[in-house]
């Protein structure tokens, strides 16, 4: 960094050596090294503001959908974490390519929250190689009231196969209560080589089960149903997983099948996150959470790693229970995070989990927090004034 800034710092000097007159009078401009000096501002500006908001993907800014079929749903989330203390929002986005059509979820981002930039591969218009630069642009307000901007950029590859054609383009189980099976069906079809055929179908994950019928093979084309049952053992929460479709196409031997939906747990907790805030040293604090359940049910024990937290449970079955949860300060300085299990009378299937965050403060710097930046975080406003190289 330093040989650079000390390039920098040498054409500078030369550009205004170059606009003196002689060394005697005032200082004119020359037209040309003005303009290299525009131009080399521009760049160093565009190079230190991606660096902040590249830092925000926190699972990178690359990703290879691999070899699609035709009509099936292809997309990926990038994850945007807001490492900052001010908010920032993700304002916009834009592709490079007709076949990547983006898209953002959560574009307002407080301080450690997670938004998304949703890439969706269009598969149904687009066959062979594509790929797309996918261009997002956000903005924050200083500690000044100004407001600031900057952008990221990511990129998204992959093959589109125009000789396989999935119908539906994935599997969804939308909402299914936990406890309970379902099941969903796609068609796969090949125009092609005669001999072509699926071989095999592979499953990362246990809770899931696969059967695939040969429906019809004629003149180079063959229809496959493909059956998937979800397993009543499913855990509760969000599905999103792959199935792998084999075939003797050596060249392009696997294709992946995408899976989504959601198991709608038995037991849940609101808030699942309990946010205690900033908390003296030496003083207590306590937040009420809301325990239910689709039956009436008892809860048997509440745990976690963290010594500092206590609970009060009721003793009595019901389908709503309020917990008091009683947070003591009494560790060191710093960040509290912790898990908190809470298990029932129903079974160690289901239970319910939620998160505990607090920041113990030290009592001679309490008044001293607000002006201060937070041991994980960096502040916006800095990093905007590294950009315009202040």
């Amino acid at each position: 960094m330093s040989r650079r800034n000390g390039r920098f710092n040498a054409i500078c000097s030369e550009i205004v050596t170059q606009s003196k007159d002689g060394g005697n009078g005032p200082m004119r401009k020359n037209p040309f090294c003005y303009v290299v000096f525009l131009l080399i501002l521009a760049v160093a500006g565009v190079t230190h503001g991606q660096q902040w908001t590249n830092n925000m993907f926190i699972d990178g800014r690359e990703h290879d959908f691999g070899t699609v079929a035709r009509g099936a749903d292809a997309e990926y989330r990038f994850p945007v974490k807001n490492l900052y203390r001010q908010d920032i929002e993700l304002t916009g986005v834009r592709s490079s390519c007709g076949c990547t059509t983006p898209s953002i979820e959560n574009k307002l981002l407080k301080t450690h929250e997670t938004g998304y930039v949703v890439a969706k591969f269009n598969t149904r218009t687009f066959t062979g190689v594509k790929g797309a630069t996918l261009t997002v642009k956000m903005k924050w307000t200083d500690n000044e009231g100004i407001e600031r901007s900057g952008e990221a950029q990511l990129r998204v590859n992959g093959e589109i196969r125009g000789d396989v054609v999935f119908k539906p383009g994935a599997v969804r189980f939308e909402s299914v209560d936990q406890g309970t099976q379902a099941e969903q069906r796609i068609n796969v079809s090949y125009a092609g080589r005669s001999h072509w055929k699926i071989t095999d179908v592979l499953s990362r994950s246990e809770d899931f089960q696969v059967e695939l019928v040969q429906r019809d093979r004629n003149s180079g084309r063959v229809s496959y149903d493909l059956l998937v049952r979800l397993k009543d053992t499913a855990p509760a929460g969000n599905l999103r997983d792959q199935l792998v479709i084999v075939t003797n196409d050596r060249s392009e031997e696997r294709i992946p099948v995408l899976i989504e939906g959601k198991v709608v747990p038995v037991i849940s907790v609101a808030p699942n996150s309990v946010v205690f805030g900033e908390v003296i040293q030496g003083e207590e604090v306590s937040k009420k959470v809301l325990v239910r359940g689709k039956k009436p049910f008892r809860i048997v024990d509440i745990s976690c790693d963290d010594g500092s937290l206590k609970f009060q449970t009721p003793s009595k079955s019901a389908t709503r229970h309020i917990v008091d949860f009683q947070f003591a300060a009494d560790g060191k300085p710093g960040k509290v995070e912790d898990k908190v299990s809470i298990v029932t009378d129903l079974g160690k299937n289901y239970g319910a989990h939620c998160n505990v965050y607090a920041t113990i403060l030290p009592p001679t710097t309490a008044t001293d927090v607000v002006e201060k930046q937070a041991d994980d975080t960096v502040s916006a406003s800095s990093a905007n004034r590294v950009i315009v190289g202040q």
